[in-house]
Parts: structure tokens; sequence; C-alpha cells
């Protein structure tokens, strides 16, 4: 009997390969109400906890417009290069090959990266300390653990010796700094 884990894996890589119309709407109106609960649960802990502003305005405008840039930034370029190959970052209309240009030649989920920087962001431009220093790890913690454990061993399926190469040579979410030796 297999696993939750290998079921869920196993329903990812049919829907990734069988490209369900439904499925990829579902996948994206679940994925856009997933990330806004995050977002308002922590202004609910916010205000239910009576937590202090975060930052003073416009100090909070000043730092947050520039990691909202880099974070949707980083989302649209990747999204772009899915686009590209054919495909959309739904989980049910992968590109039909992997993506290896763009950001992804430095990180393999730059997507989820662009989330990560995204919510920190807004954490800042909301004054949220818990949206900052709760939600933002635990998306980053249950986004780890899901591409750990789900995402990255359903790519080694459909993608086989690609998707094992190129996780030797490129690091899951922040890039490498090369350092020059002689």
């Amino acid at each position: 009997m297999k696993s939750l884990r290998e079921r869920l894996i196993q329903f990812l890589y049919e829907g990734a390969t069988r490209r369900s119309k439904v499925l990829i709407l579902l996948g994206t109106v679940f994925f856009f109400i997933y990330l806004s609960l995050f977002i308002i649960a922590s202004l609910l802990v916010d205000s239910f906890l009576e937590l202090p502003k975060f930052l003073s305005t416009p100090l909070n405008i000043f730092l947050s417009v520039p990691i909202v840039a880099i974070g949707l930034i980083l989302n649209l370029w990747a999204t772009l290069h899915f686009v590209r190959a054919k495909g959309t970052p739904v989980r049910f209309n992968p590109p039909p090959k992997l993506v290896t240009t763009g950001p992804y030649a430095y990180i393999r989920h730059p997507q989820a990266t662009g989330w990560f920087v995204l919510f920190w962001g807004l954490g800042f431009l909301f004054q949220s300390i818990s949206l900052v220093f709760i939600f933002t790890p635990l998306f980053v913690l249950i986004t780890v653990l899901d591409t750990r454990m789900i995402e990255e061993p359903e790519l080694e399926k459909r993608f086989g010796e690609e998707y094992v190469e190129y996780k030797k040579k490129v690091p899951m979410f922040i890039p490498r700094l090369k350092v020059k030796t002689q």
C-alpha cells in the first residue's frame, strides 16, 4: 500500500503530465488563497495580540518597496522562463521540459524564493511583526518541506537523471556566491 506522500507525488505527476484545465484552474485558485491566508492570518494575529506596528511610516515604505520589487521581479522572471518553455508555474501545467535558464540557472526554485522575499517585504509594508517573524518563516518552512518531500521527488520521477544532475549543480533556494580562487 502506498503512503500518503507517494500517492500525492503520483497525483502531481499525473496532473503535470495530463495538463487538465480544471486542475490548472483549481491549482491556481488554491495557491493564491493559500498565499492570502498567510497574510490575512498575520494581520489578524497582530490585531488580536495588539502588537505594536513594526517600524514607523515612512521607514516601512522605504524598506518594503525594494524588497517587494525584488520578490516580484524574481517571480516574474521565473514565470517568463516557464511560459517560454510552454508551461506555467501551476503544478498541473509545468513546462514539458526541464527549465534551467534565467533564474533557474542559479536556483532550482526561484519562484518560491521570490515569494519568500515578497512576504518579508509585505511584512515591512504592513508593519506586521507576525508576518516578518512568524508567518514568513512558517511559509518558508512549509515550502521547504513540501519541496523536499513532494515536489522534487515528482520532478525526479518526471525528468529522471536530468533532474538529479541539475540538483547536484544548482542550489535549492539561495544562489551560491562564487568565490574566485587562484
